[in-house]
């Protein structure tokens, strides 16, 4: 369970910084639901950009943002249908829409399901402590961006080899920003990285968003009440949820699937890797191109029990999606030649590069399965392509003018193309395999004991008690809030 024990001097310096800087901080039902946020915050939120460093803007970590850059208060939950005549299967897929997130991506609400729980029990000193982010690239941006709206102090850490967009957007906002050897998938960098920190100095905590359970209870309770949400508008009296589908990064999206099973028991939980690391299907090795999904491990927040099915994705199929949905040509073809509604084209940069990873995890979901047009298949785009436009360019670079030829040839191999092969229906001992993956990471590297491993699979109530803190989280949200005297009337 996360920990929520009360350090009274601490809390009392968190407290005062509070009060000094004006921070109110939102609950964990009032990003599930924006109708409880007072109204004050909602007048405050029409005179401020959805990027501001404005501590009102914690109240936007939420899927219910009116899509807006500037201005925008709340409205119903942002996402987008995709239609058959794209995905080439009859299964209609939604895809919740980080974009409108503040830093453009829904990672910034792991981060604070992560920070603000140390923080409102004095765990984290904003006066002393630096919160340190080691992420694969969104997290943390996200870690950064609420650290400094909750006047924290921050420390970056992310592979050297992601994206351009991201190292300059960190150097504005992190206090300082660690680049680690490698690209996506040499988490373990990253990790080592996170213990010299630990070794070397007194002043950092360190927020791995691989173990940290604040990230799976923020999905759970606020990602996976957004999908219901969007499904019960929707459905038909003939509609079946039949399931979820999402790359593992840190695997924290995955906590919303726990939700979803409960709340549709029929319904199937999917977890999509790249191809090139095969980590949960062959026991990991390789390098990809996903940005934002993490490989060679398991992540210690993954409830793998609850885990149906593991999916590969071929990082060529989504970079090359990528360029189709990104380029002037691209739109072109799919409208002129697909057929696709322009409205629908132009919504599909909202996408990224782990977003698209997800439509083709869908994909190959609803073949394998056989779904139909009464099923409904549910992801996320963790961010859009607005974070990866020198990747178009890079690619541009390396493969010369796009034409629509090329959109062609992409529509067709990687899209139409996508078969039901490097996937697979776990069964018990299967699961168990990958679970039992956890131990080489998590008690031999991470300092985990074999007795929580063993709990997460074999205890009922492991995951439950997690999922049950929110309650206890909020309370201790309002109480800080009170006595900070944030809260206006």
């Amino acid at each position: 369970m996360i920990d929520l024990t009360i350090n009274r001097e601490k809390l009392e310096r968190a407290i005062i910084r509070a009060r000094e800087r004006g921070i109110v901080i939102p609950t964990i039902a009032q990003m599930k639901n924006p109708a409880l946020i007072p109204q004050y915050v909602k007048d405050e939120l029409t005179h401020i950009g959805l990027w501001d460093v404005n501590p009102y803007n914690l109240f936007r970590i939420s899927w219910h943002n009116e899509p807006k850059e500037f201005g925008g208060t709340y409205g119903g939950v942002n996402y987008i249908e995709l239609p058959s005549k794209l995905t080439g299967v009859h299964a209609r897929i939604v895809a919740l829409v980080g974009k409108w997130f503040p830093t453009g991506c829904h990672k910034v609400g792991a981060s604070f399901g992560c920070l603000v729980p140390r923080l409102v029990t004095g765990q984290f000193d904003p006066t002393y402590n630096k919160a340190v982010w080691p992420s694969t690239g969104n997290y943390c941006r996200g870690g950064a961006y609420n650290s400094k709206l909750l006047s924290c102090d921050s420390i970056a850490i992310l592979p050297a080899e992601m994206s351009r967009e991201r190292f300059e957007w960190l150097s504005r906002i992190a206090g300082e920003v660690i680049a680690t050897p490698g690209c996506e998938s040499n988490v373990k960098e990253i990790f080592d990285k996170t213990w010299e920190l630990r070794r070397t100095r007194n002043d950092v905590i360190i927020f791995n968003q691989f173990e940290e359970m604040g990230n799976h209870l923020w999905h759970y309770h606020v990602t996976g009440s957004a999908i219901e949400e969007v499904y019960e508008s929707i459905k038909t009296p003939t509609s079946r949820f039949a399931g979820a589908c999402f790359t593992s990064g840190s695997a924290g999206t995955m906590g919303s699937g726990d939700y979803l099973k409960e709340k549709y028991p029929y319904s199937k939980l999917a977890v999509g890797e790249a191809l090139q690391c095969p980590t949960l299907l062959e026991n990991g090795f390789g390098g990809h191109r996903i940005e934002g999904i993490g490989d060679k491990h398991v992540p210690w927040v993954h409830n793998v029990r609850n885990t149906d099915m593991v999916i590969a994705i071929d990082d060529d199929d989504s970079q090359n999606l990528l360029r189709l949905f990104n380029t002037p040509e691209g739109r072109q073809y799919l409208v002129e030649f697909v057929g696709l509604e322009p409205e629908l084209v132009d919504k599909l940069p909202l996408m990224g590069i782990s977003g698209i990873a997800n439509m083709l995890c869908c994909i190959k979901f609803a073949k394998y399965y056989d779904l139909t047009e009464d099923d409904v298949i549910a992801t996320v785009c963790t961010d859009s392509a607005a974070m990866y436009t020198s990747r178009v360019a890079e690619l541009n670079e390396q493969k010369g003018d796009y034409t629509l030829i090329d959109a062609a040839s992409d529509f067709a191999l990687h899209l139409q193309g996508i078969r039901t092969d490097s996937m697979e229906e776990l069964t018990y001992q299967a699961r168990k395999r990958v679970h039992n993956l956890k131990y080489y990471t998590w008690v031999e590297q991470q300092g985990k004991s074999v007795d929580e491993l063993n709990a997460q699979w074999y205890d009922p109530n492991y995951w439950k008690n997690i999922h049950n803190q929110a309650g206890e989280i909020d309370r201790l949200i309002m109480s800080f809030n009170e006595l900070a005297n944030a809260h206006r009337q």
